[in-house]
């Protein structure tokens, strides 16, 4: 393994890794290796890595599911690192980047955050040097078009070649734990397109083309519906409802127009749309 710096910023949990991790050898396709085993030969910072005895089950711990969260008083001020500084957002709003994203582990485990909360590496949890603390992102593997979502609660990296430092268990599921790093890319996701309550935001009719167990499966379709429809993100969303992420387009003002993009969700999807409405009017 090339040697490694670390540079800690204070109040920072997240390091500086200012050489590229070491590469790692394929493992078989025969048998998935373990988390540790995955991440024992790759880059990853100075004395930190895998925890002795992950848990078993990190394949099923669930993404972050956004939701509305007041922004952190003090963590999205600006600030200076290494010599540059970096101004965060201080409201939401749309963000989508590519680049590399590398992962920090056990060295940081239970230390704070920038938001204050103690860093769980097991946890879906990011660092981002601009990203409002708290947000949800979604993160992609360009090579494999694996994704999860999670919640930007910490600061890093601050490599100018590094985009995202993304938990043990974000990084073990998108693949690149052995690796130490991927080439990534970052979308911000509105917490008011994922209405973590099942609520439509506004009163009018919706279609409804999928209902999914999985959030990465609703997500994968939602892209499909923007790209084949030429929809403006602003009109589709995901529902959480009673543990299943349904992918809506709406709303719309008039029935005869949820029929007509019904039409064409069956047209060029060979999908069937149902019509749902809501009317908090009629719930009162």
């Amino acid at each position: 393994m090339q040697r490694m710096k670390t540079i800690l910023i204070p109040g920072v949990a997240a390091v500086v890794l200012l050489l590229a991790g070491c590469g790692s050898q394929p493992s078989s396709p025969a048998k998935k290796p373990s988390p540790t085993a995955m991440a024992i030969s790759g880059g990853y910072y100075l004395d930190d890595g895998p925890g002795a005895n992950p848990p078993p089950n990190l394949d099923a711990v669930p993404d972050a599911v956004p939701r509305k969260e007041p922004l952190h008083r003090y963590a999205n001020r600006s600030y200076v690192a290494l010599g540059n500084t970096y101004t965060p957002h201080t409201e939401r709003r749309a963000y989508r980047e590519e680049g590399l994203a590398s992962w920090y582990g056990r060295r940081f485990h239970g230390k704070k955050t920038s938001s204050g909360e103690p860093y769980d590496m097991y946890a879906m949890t990011a660092a981002h040097p601009t990203l409002p603390i708290p947000s949800y992102a979604r993160v992609t593997a360009l090579n494999t078009g694996k994704s999860v979502v999670v919640r930007i609660n910490d600061r890093g990296p601050f490599h100018s070649s590094r985009l995202i430092d993304l938990s043990y268990t974000a990084a073990y599921k998108l693949g690149y734990l052995g690796s130490g790093s991927a080439r990534v890319r970052v979308e911000s996701i509105d917490p008011d397109r994922y209405d973590v309550q099942g609520e439509a935001l506004n009163d009018g009719v919706y279609l409804q083309v999928g209902a999914f167990a999985q959030a990465d499966n609703a997500n994968k379709l939602l892209e499909r519906l923007q790209r084949a429809l030429e929809l403006d993100g602003t009109r589709t969303r995901v529902v959480l409802v009673n543990s299943l992420h349904r992918v809506q387009i709406g709303p719309y003002a008039a029935e005869g127009d949820a029929q007509a993009d019904r039409a064409r969700v069956r047209e060029r999807l060979a999908l069937n749309a149902i019509l749902v409405r809501r009317d908090r009017r009629e719930q009162s």
